[in-house]
Order: structure tokens, then sequence, then C-alpha cells
């Protein structure tokens, strides 16, 4: 019976390579008669059967070429920045056909570069979706074919375990809101059905859970993969220690924090057992890793970031199609964003220069890589997956997390879990799917848009310094100057400002207008800023920052476009200041959130948490907050942002399977990254059947 098998199965095989073959060779005909510069014939003429003959070798020695040349040219190209690579797929493939027809036995056939290129293109798409078609109703050849987009070093695998894996994809940026209202919009049938929307059992259960003050991938993230997020105040932040700006997606920052998690939990994360990483910013322990930032660093050539791409970019039907949909995405920003334009819709910000290759880059190629992986991965049997998908994220920050723009990108997000579903059928264990998101977004124009000048203008003139010259005409108004019956406070941010603009300060006593070398170091994470002095070695305490500074506090917090500021006090540990003069405790907050009552429950212990963390800035600053709308001011060029408190941006979800025990118990509340790891690594001991306890449990989280 094996043998027989295996003699079905070849032949099987051998029809259907004919049937390509043969599919292939008439769209060489069809397409020869078509193009001008696309000769199968010798100029005085040849006979239907030789030309036949032609086109018969040049579509067999273009698909030879194409599964043995490819392979090694991709591999080759690997040091080549992914983007630059999406941008050879076509002219590789050309190169390929040139050199198909160059050796067909007749001669005769012949082609211009670029009508090559199309060519190319067009066979290597119909031998796909012919080879697609063929297996469709051939099980073990529709799994053979999607184990090609696995790692090829993982093919020899022992048998895998019986037990259920689990594959954890995460929608970065979507909230539990926008997910709610993309499934009632039906623009998700997919996750639809497993909520058991509208009609059938449901398998999920959805979660929302609360991030830390610092909503945002990087601290989400190695909360969850990793255990601990402790001390990453932001998503960007300067260490007086070192001197350096830790930027969470720069590859030499990403290394620092997983290193630092891994010594502060003593776990090498969430995935060290047979695990996989894909997409993520941090490695989480796996031993499979795929676009992960965190060894992106690394020189051995297997380990790179970019290794993953072979396994997709080996298939040149794979090259070509992913280049089409990133041509056609390219067109589509470009649309869109004329179509803004025009509307002169608001909020709106610049999405010219790079941005459009950069959302496709992130909503196709990264995408389609990424899904790749996690076929693969399935098809390998392997226990713990872990893959980011980062589409919806990058359109909503230029194109606001309810628009039109990020709800097709939901759509096709869905698309993307219904494959990877389709393909678990065919793997060779069961798998469970949890579906989550790093934190949501915030609507909202830009903290810049709406009062003509920057935080780190703003904080310039609070200190006396100047500011440039656009800020000029804007600064006085944004600072209310114009009011009547102005405090003392005002008083000195008038004078601040003053200095700022190069205008004489009318000041008794010693000339307050600070060095050079006190020059702050302003840096912005989407709705939260970040002020640190760089010649002070410790975090300044309220009191030393308003005797080197009298007008800076008063000045940022008097703002309207500020919700209020944490700063380290000399007398009371840590307090929130808001405007007109409003200073609490950290340890009063519970009785008197003061200027935190908007921004929601929690937002008093993630203030407190994140106080405790050894490089908080100077001054932290928060945006203000529009609870009857949502809004928030970015501080970036961003109008839906997220990396504060306020709105949907801390409330992301968490969709897990029926089989799954609970996240939290009732009543109860998931608060933070590091609850959500340890939620997922209960599940992974449950689908183990081991009980066994938690490894390396965190620390408690500070009070």
């Amino acid at each position: 019976m094996g043998g027989g098998r295996r003699w079905r199965r070849a032949a099987s095989q051998v029809g259907r390579s004919a049937a390509v073959w043969a599919v292939s060779t008439v769209t060489m005909l069809l397409l020869a008669g078509i193009l001008p510069d696309f000769q199968l014939q010798s100029p005085d003429g040849d006979s239907a059967t030789t030309t036949a003959g032609t086109a018969a070798l040049g579509a067999g020695a273009f698909g030879v070429l194409s599964a043995v040349v490819w392979p090694l040219l991709v591999r080759l190209l690997l040091l080549v920045p992914a983007l630059v690579l999406g941008l050879l797929v076509f002219f590789l493939n050309g190169s390929l056909l040139l050199l198909a027809l160059r050796i067909t036995p007749s001669g005769q056939a012949e082609a211009a570069p670029e009508t090559a290129v199309i060519v190319a293109a067009v066979m290597s798409a119909v031998a796909s979706a012919t080879g697609a078609a063929l297996a469709v109703r051939d099980d073990d050849a529709y799994r053979r074919r999607l184990h090609r987009l696995a790692d090829r070093r993982r093919r020899r695998l022992p048998p895998c375990s019986s037990t259920p894996g689990t594959v954890v994809v995460q929608l970065d940026g979507v909230g539990h809101d926008v997910l709610r209202d993309a499934v009632d919009a039906g623009l998700m049938p997919t996750v639809a059905r497993w909520l058991g929307a509208g009609q059938g059992q449901p398998t999920h259960r959805l979660t929302p859970w609360r991030t830390d003050w610092s909503s945002q991938t990087g601290a989400s993230q190695l909360g969850i993969l990793h255990g601990s997020n402790h001390d990453v105040p932001a998503f960007r932040w300067y260490e007086k220690d070192t001197g350096e700006v830790m930027v969470c997606n720069r590859p030499s920052s990403a290394v620092e924090l997983q290193r630092r998690a891994v010594r502060r939990t003593g776990d090498g994360g969430l995935l060290t057992a047979d695990g996989a990483s894909r997409g993520n910013l941090f490695g989480g322990g796996a031993g499979e890793l795929a676009l992960v930032l965190s060894v992106a660093v690394r020189r051995d050539r297997a380990s790179r970031s970019r290794a993953g791409y072979f396994a997709y970019f080996s298939d040149p039907a794979n090259a070509v199609r992913t280049f089409l949909s990133f041509v056609a995405e390219t067109g589509r920003e470009i649309g869109q964003s004329l179509r803004a334009r025009l509307r002169e819709e608001r909020p709106r910000v610049s999405r010219g220069g790079l941005y459009p290759l950069i959302r496709a880059f992130a909503t196709v190629v990264e995408r389609d890589v990424v899904v790749a992986a996690v076929m693969g991965d399935l098809l390998a049997g392997r226990t713990a997956v872990y893959a980011d998908l980062v589409a919806y994220d990058e359109v909503a920050h230029h194109s606001g997390p309810h628009s039109r723009d990020a709800a097709q990108v939901l759509r096709r997000l869905d698309r993307s879990l219904a494959l990877i579903e389709k393909v678990a059928e065919h793997a060779p264990r069961p798998y469970r799917f949890v579906l989550l998101s790093d934190h949501g977004q915030s609507p909202g124009e830009t903290f810049r848009s709406r009062y003509g000048l920057t935080l780190g203008d703003l904080v310039r003139a609070g200190c006396g310094l100047p500011v440039p010259r656009r800020a000029e005409r804007t600064l006085p108004q944004a600072l209310g100057f114009a009011r009547a019956g102005e405090t003392p406070i005002g008083a000195e941010a008038r004078a601040a400002v003053r200095a700022a603009l190069g205008r004489p300060v009318e000041e008794s006593g010693e000339d307050r207008r600070p060095s050079r070398r006190s020059e702050p170091v302003v840096l912005a994470s989407g709705n939260l800023g970040l002020v640190s002095f760089p010649d002070v070695p410790h975090r300044m305490s309220q009191e030393e920052i308003d005797a080197r500074h009298p007008a800076l506090l008063s000045t940022l917090a008097d703002h309207p476009g500020v919700g209020f500021l944490l700063v380290r006090s000399e007398e009371h540990g840590g307090v929130v200041l808001g405007a007109r003069g409003v200073r609490i405790p950290l340890a009063e907050l519970d009785t008197d959130p003061g200027p935190l009552a908007h921004f929601g429950p929690g937002a008093a212990d993630a203030v407190r948490r994140t106080h405790s963390f050894p490089h908080t800035a100077d001054i932290m600053v928060n945006s203000c907050h529009d609870p009857a709308d949502g809004e928030v001011l970015a501080f970036e060029e961003q109008i839906g942002s997220h990396g504060g408190l306020g709105g949907a941006q801390s409330r992301p979800f968490l969709l897990s399977p029926l089989d799954c025990s609970p996240p939290v118990e009732d009543g109860e509340e998931l608060v933070g990254a590091e609850h959500v790891h340890r939620v997922l690594r209960r599940w992974l001991h449950e689908a183990a059947g081991t009980g066994a306890p938690l490894t390396a449990e965190p620390e408690e989280r500070a009070a």
C-alpha cells in the first residue's frame, strides 16, 4: 500500500507539472502574439509546430531556472535592504526569462529587456495560479505547496507532539472598540465567526485589557514576550547614565531592552519551548526567528532580521505577486492622500515623501512574509508562535484609527487570519489561535497643528531659550497671555517667552537666563512627552527645576494642550502638576486624582509605576484628553496616536479560545503587559498538559 501510494503521488505530481508547463507554453504563445517586442519566430517565419516547440522549450527552461536559480539569487541578495530587494524582483525575473530564451535550441526567440520583465511576471503569476488550482483538491499537494514557505532549515523535524500548539497573532494598534466595530460592520468575518456574531456558537471570548502608561509596542511586547517591561517609560527616552537616547524600534536598543528583561526575570521568554517569533521587536526566547528586530544586529547570516525573507522570496511567484501588491498599495496610498487633501479633511498630516513606500512595505511585504512564516511554523508543528502584523497601526497613524483607509486594512488582515486558520487544518497537530493587540490608538489633531508650535518649542520658551521663528507669532497666544488678570505665574511665563524671543527681560538680581549647557532634551512618544536635562546626572526634582527655570513647570502645566506633568519632589517623592498651580502628591491620587480624573481608572497606578523607573525623565508630559470624544493631542505628527494616557490607546484586546481558562476571574481586570504574559504562559502550560507553575514569576508591580 505504501509503495502504491507513493507511485500515485509521484504520478499526480508529474501530471500537475505537465499541466503547468502546458499552460505556461500557451501563455508564452499568447504574449508573443500580443507584444510586438517579444518574438518566438525567426524573421523569415517558422511553422506553427516550430513556434510551439520554441515556446514549450522556453517555458520549460524558465520554469527550471525559476525553481533552481531563483532561490540562489535571493540568498545572495539577503544583504540587500528588503525594500530594494522588492524593487529588484521584476528585473531578476525578466533576466531569467531572457536566459531561458537564449538557451532554447532554436535560438530564434528574443525579447526586449522591458518586455521580458512583463512576460516573466505574467508567466510566474499564471504558473502559480495553475499550480494552486490543480492542488486545491489534493490535501497532500496543498500541504506540500505551502510547506515551501517554511524555513528550509526545519524540514527534517522529528515527529511533533499531539498536544495543541498555540499561535498568537498580534494586530498592532487595533483597540478593543475598533475590533468590535469592525466585527459589527462585517469587515472581519473570521473574527466574527470566532465570536459567534450573528450565527453559530462562539469559539473564542473577547477580553479588554489595560496598558501601562507607555501604551506602545515596545513596552507592551517586551512585557508580553519577556514578562517584564520595567524601566520602559516611553517609546523613546534619554538615559543620563549612558548619554544615549533609547528607541524601542532601534535594533541596538531592542537588544539592550531584551537583555535587561531577561536579567530581571531570570527567564528566556514566553517562546523558549520550541517557539517561533515572527515580525516582532523582541525574540521572546524563540529558537526560530524571522524579521525580529532584536537579532537584526547579529552578524551570523541565519539569525539576521532579513533572513526570514528567503523562505518567501525563494518562490518567484510569491515575489512577483507581492511586488504587484506593493505597487498597488503605493498607488492606493497616493490616491487616498490626494482625496483627503481635495476634501480638506481635518485633522490631516503630511503623507508625502517616502511614506507611500513605507506604508506599502508594512501593509504588503511585511504582512505577506510574516503570514508565510507562520504557515510554515504550523506545517512544521511548532509548539508556540507569536507574530506581529503592523499594517493597521501604520495606516491609522496617518489616516486616523476610524478612517476608511484603516477599515480596508482590517478587512485584509482578516483574510490573512482566515488563510492561517485554513493552513492549520493541514498541520501535524491541533492549534489554538489567540488574537491580541498591544495597544489601541486615540484620534486627534497634533499639538503643532492646533497651537502652531511643538512641545520642544514650548519647553525652550519656558527655559528662556530662543525658539524657532515659525513659533514666535503663536507662542504668546498659545500661552494665554491675552487673558485679563494675569497671575504671578503668568508673569514668569511672559518673562520666559520674552527671553526666548530675544527681547529684553526686566529682572532684578542675578541673571536667570540658563547657559547653553542646560538645554533640555525633549522627546515625544505619541501624546507623551519627556524632558531631560543632560548636564544633571540625576533625575531632577521639582525644587531643582524651579530654581534653575522658574517659569518652565508653570508654562507647561498651564498650557491648554497639556493634561498633567509628573515630576520628582524632594518633599513628597513624586507629584502630579496641573493647571492653575494644582500639585498633588502621588500618595494622595487615590483620594484626589486631580488632573488624572479625565484619564480613567488605573491612571494613578500607571503614573506611580512609571515614577519608580530609574530612567524616567525629569519631566513627564501627558497631553490633554477630551473624554467626550476620546481625542488627544499627539506631540508627533500623527492623527492616530498612542504612547501615553487618554482614550482608546490604553484599551487593547485579548481574544482567546474557550478551551483556554478565562484570562481573569469575574470582576477582575487584566492590567498591564506583564499580566498578559502570565496569562499566555498559563495557557501554554495548559496546552502541554503539564500544569506546571509559572517559572521566573516577574516581580510585583510597583505600587
